[in-house]
């Protein structure tokens, strides 16, 4: 959390911004101390307009603290950025999230932005595009932004789910996004995985809707340690020194085909199967340590 606070603090507009810090109940009694030291650094923070910190009795989960965490602060000011605390943004995030909010708060097709994107060695962009940001029906779960009209339409249970999960032209309709969108999804529906993320995706597709991504990431994933709840690949890692300072935002909203087939290069059939794995793998192993922190 120190280093994703730190570059936050850094930020352009972190002086004008209110900070929620939501602080998690600990999962069994041998991560209580480590709970609260993470409050205690919670409630040092400073350097922004206000600084709240949120702390949970008991422990809800991640998924289930998104949807709680982002709905309450949508509650009180229709709109919202979100970041996880294994991130490091660019000085410049802010400014490019506040202006992608301003931006598209009417554009009722845009249901997210998007903070991040794959680094150039992962996701090369077609000679001759112009634009500072594209668009996808993807969301990203790694620093982003919504409104609460938004939010509201998405349907956290996921209804639909069954159809997709027997209807291969559904299924490849959804997997625009990506090869691993159904599966995922059809793993959180069965309790396999525990994931807003997929819901979230879900929420755009069945909406038709798309998220907006910057071409050069304004986040670098730095949970590759192993000792969170998600972990980044090493070689995922991005400089956000090449940031944007100031993003000029395309005339039109839609799908760049160009844009959509490197895109869709990284999430390709055997990206998605290892990617699928580990998620299988990580739940296997949280349900291991929650079993052993209760008994």
């Amino acid at each position: 959390m120190t280093e994703t606070v730190a570059a936050l603090r850094a930020n352009h507009l972190a002086a004008d911004s209110d900070l929620y810090v939501f602080c998690d109940g600990p999962a069994g009694d041998r991560d209580r101390a480590a709970t609260e030291a993470v409050r205690k650094a919670a409630r040092e923070i400073s350097g922004f307009r206000t600084v709240e910190v949120l702390e949970k009795e008991r422990n809800a989960g991640l998924a289930a603290s998104i949807i709680a965490g982002v709905s309450e602060l949508l509650d009180e000011h229709g709109s919202a950025i979100v970041l996880e605390d294994d991130l490091v943004t660019s000085p410049f995030f802010l400014r490019y999230m506040n202006a992608a909010l301003d931006r598209y708060r009417d554009a009722r097709e845009v249901f997210s932005v998007s903070g991040y994107n794959q680094p150039p060695a992962v996701m090369r962009f077609p000679k001759g595009y112009a634009h500072d940001v594209y668009f996808t029906p993807r969301n990203s779960s790694q620093g982003w932004a919504t409104w609460r009209d938004r939010w509201d339409k998405a349907d956290w249970e996921a209804k639909g789910f069954e159809r997709l999960a027997r209807d291969p032209a559904l299924r490849r309709a959804f997997n625009a996004g990506g090869d691993d969108l159904a599966d995922m999804l059809i793993a959180e529906r069965e309790g396999r995985i525990n994931s807003w993320s997929i819901r979230w995706t879900f929420a755009h597709f069945t909406h038709n809707a798309l998220a907006v991504y910057p071409v050069r990431s304004y986040v670098d994933n730095i949970g590759h340690d192993g000792s969170g709840t998600h972990t980044a690949d090493p070689l995922l890692r991005n400089d956000v020194s090449r940031a944007n300072p100031d993003v000029v935002f395309p005339a039109e909203i839609g799908l760049d085909a160009a844009v959509m087939r490197a895109f869709r290069r990284y999430y390709s059939r055997g990206r998605a199967a290892y990617v699928y794995r580990r998620l299988l793998r990580l739940a296997v192993t949280m349900q291991r340590g929650s079993r052993q922190s209760h008994s």
